[in-house]
């Protein structure tokens, strides 16, 4: 198996077209190379919003708080299957049905690393039924909890550096969608 560093990451531009592709690591090394991913945000039927802690082995984040999973469609691949499958492959969640609430454009270094976040990231919203079962990846994931709208929101403002830098814009994305996907309608109801 490809180790993740090494799979194909879809190059695009500020609009989102393909330029081509290079390897998660080449596309990661300052200053960033602007690239195609996906971030995960689930919520339960009560409208809490799953949070996992990023493992200590990620070379991105680590150890800080963010969406359910994120990740990177191969070139070519499917937005939505490739997203499905990480969700079964960091939290072990099946058959949640993901809607694209938009996108999300950032540029983030990690001063631990010195690696860069400059990707075109698809934000999906999924429900689950309350006490859905996670079996998350040790490899991937440290810790999981599911949080309150506005409790999250008041974490991230004041505590920002506990969270992924992209997380924020990503509920901000998910939440102005909710209008129009009843998996978000949670979100803007606080």
């Amino acid at each position: 198996m490809v180790s993740r560093e090494a799979q194909l990451v879809e190059l695009v531009d500020a609009d989102g077209v393909a330029t081509g592709s290079t390897t998660v690591a080449e596309a990661h090394t300052a200053p960033g190379q602007l690239h195609r991913a996906f971030s995960v945000l689930l919520l339960d039927e009560e409208g809490r919003v799953l949070v996992q802690r990023r493992a200590a082995v990620k070379t991105r984040f680590a150890l800080r708080w963010a969406n359910a999973c994120c990740g990177h469609p191969a070139p070519g691949d499917t937005l939505v299957e490739d997203a499905a499958r990480r969700l079964v492959e960091e939290i072990g969640v099946r058959g949640a049905p993901l809607h694209r609430a938009g996108v999300y454009v950032y540029r983030a270094e990690d001063p631990a690393t010195g690696r860069v976040e400059h990707e075109y990231d698809h934000v999906l919203v999924g429900r689950v039924p309350v006490g859905t079962e996670l079996s998350p990846d040790p490899e991937e994931v440290a810790d999981v909890r599911w949080v309150a709208p506005e409790r999250l929101r008041r974490e991230l403002a004041d505590e920002p550096d506990r969270y992924a830098p992209w997380f924020g814009g990503v509920l901000r994305v998910a939440t102005e969608a909710a209008g129009r996907l009843p998996a978000a309608a949670a979100l803007a109801t606080d």
